[in-house]
């Protein structure tokens, strides 16, 4: 099971109570796994991660696992270990932009 953390207006757009949520993913656990089955299990969260076209990330979303930041990186690159069995979870983040 992997461990995911969403931020607090995402949680309320997909109706949750918890902040994580878990999420069985077969093969390779990556970014862009998890957020297929995010997006598979709440399909009201399509388009609020990534744009639904080039299926690049969002701006003002940001990826971490494990105290590093993964949002530049590779959808496709395997995640940490201690994700990928649940361990520590994955966390998404929404962005804060202002001077």
């Amino acid at each position: 099971m992997i461990r995911v953390t969403l931020p607090a207006h995402l949680r309320t757009l997909a109706r949750l109570s918890g902040s994580e949520v878990t999420l069985e993913i077969t093969g390779p656990v990556t970014q862009r796994s998890i957020i297929d089955a995010i997006e598979a299990r709440y399909p009201m969260l399509r388009g609020t991660l990534r744009d639904q076209v080039t299926f690049r990330r969002r701006p003002f979303v940001r990826f971490f696992a494990c105290t590093k930041d993964f949002s530049n990186e590779d959808l496709d690159a395997p995640l940490p270990e201690v994700v990928a069995n649940g361990t520590e979870p994955f966390l998404i983040v929404g962005a804060i932009a202002g001077g």
